[in-house]
């Protein structure tokens, strides 16, 4: 039981460091392009409300409970909305950067535009899987709860 909140724990500091490093990298580029037509910037706006409702659900499911796998429905739609904004990022690029996959010139300087979106694909991608693998996880800790509630359960009946 223990090990779970650990785990648990990892996860929701990574899916919180993981959605603030989009949401920071993605902002700053929103706030350089303040002028243009919101219809244009879609899909980076999509990214930016992904990674504060990534932000906002991390610090509020961080803390150790044992109730903190039972919100893996809402862990797989986050993890949709993930690779949702991963595919639009990627799409917007359309090969101007490199392979989506190539991840070698990742970085955070100013003057790199492409190592920026790099970070932000790359990061978008790794936050997804994080929520997946705690749906994952979540679904397997409340069936395996279940099963002993109901192995528990029949064991006590009364057999008179």
């Amino acid at each position: 039981m223990i090990i779970t909140d650990i785990f648990s724990m990892i996860l929701r500091l990574a899916e919180l460091a993981f959605a603030a490093i989009v949401a920071g990298i993605n902002g700053q580029y929103l706030h350089d392009v303040h002028n243009t037509s919101s219809w244009n910037q879609g899909r980076f706006i999509y990214t930016e409300v992904v990674a504060a409702l990534a932000i906002f659900l991390a610090i509020i499911w961080l803390f150790p409970f044992a109730g903190s796998f039972t919100h893996w429905p809402v862990d797989l739609i986050i993890s949709l909305c993930w690779f949702a904004a991963f595919g639009l990022i990627v799409n917007s690029l359309d090969g101007g950067c490199g392979r989506a996959f190539d991840w070698r010139n990742v970085s955070f300087r100013n003057g790199d535009q492409c190592g920026k979106w790099k970070a932000v694909i790359a990061f978008a991608f790794l936050s997804a899987i994080c929520w997946l693998v705690s749906t994952i996880i979540g679904i397997f800790w409340v069936r395996e709860k279940e099963t002993r509630a109901y192995r528990r359960r029949n064991w006590y009946r009364s057999r008179v």
